[in-house]
């Protein structure tokens, strides 16, 4: 993919990272996060692009906080900090023909780093919305998003990511994701 190709729905997929409340209770601004994935994740859903999730650890910090959960249910546990160890998140993208991927959720400096890391280094495309991604201290999160922006992610916002993933104002789904975007 040309690094100026358009995100688009087409060939697209988002994956939700670790929004276990034991992890989000240490978040600021921890409900604004929650809705603004929740709208990617309907977003996602309305345009047909595939949703994965993820949850860190389940065991020792919980299950994926109820709003997230009622959206995805499908959440395989990892202990690894990046989601590409986990085998079926990874058979869904080669299987699909996804070729960039949409990554939110938290820690920006951990799980959401090394995650989009690994799949830059697979060769996929990755967008990080800075306000649907979370650290539990601003300079980890801020400093996460400069090494992802110089390491080739593409670094946006949630709004723009559903535009992007739209394209056009006169598709079908298209008053559905404004409706979703006046939301947040």
């Amino acid at each position: 993919m040309r690094p100026t190709q358009r995100l688009t729905a087409s060939h697209g997929g988002l994956l939700v990272v670790d929004l276990q409340d034991r992890l989000l209770d240490l978040i600021p601004d921890r409900e604004p996060l929650i809705a603004r994935v929740s709208a990617m994740i309907r977003g996602a859903r309305t345009l047909g692009m595939p949703v994965w999730g993820t949850e860190q650890y389940p065991k020792g910090l919980g299950p994926t906080t109820a709003p997230i959960a009622e959206l995805v249910h499908d959440r395989p546990a990892k202990t690894c900090f990046h989601c590409c160890a986990v085998p079926q998140f990874l058979e869904q993208l080669y299987g699909r023909n996804i070729r960039h991927v949409t990554v939110v959720g938290i820690e920006a400096h951990v799980c959401i780093a090394q995650t989009a890391l690994e799949l830059l280094d697979l060769g996929f495309r990755v967008q990080v919305p800075a306000d649907a991604v979370a650290s539990r201290h601003k300079l980890d999160w801020e400093f996460a998003l400069r090494r992802l922006e110089q390491t080739g992610a593409v670094v946006s916002t949630a709004e723009s990511a559903l535009f992007e993933w739209t394209e056009r104002s006169d598709r079908p789904e298209f008053k559905e994701i404004s409706a979703i975007i006046k939301g947040l």
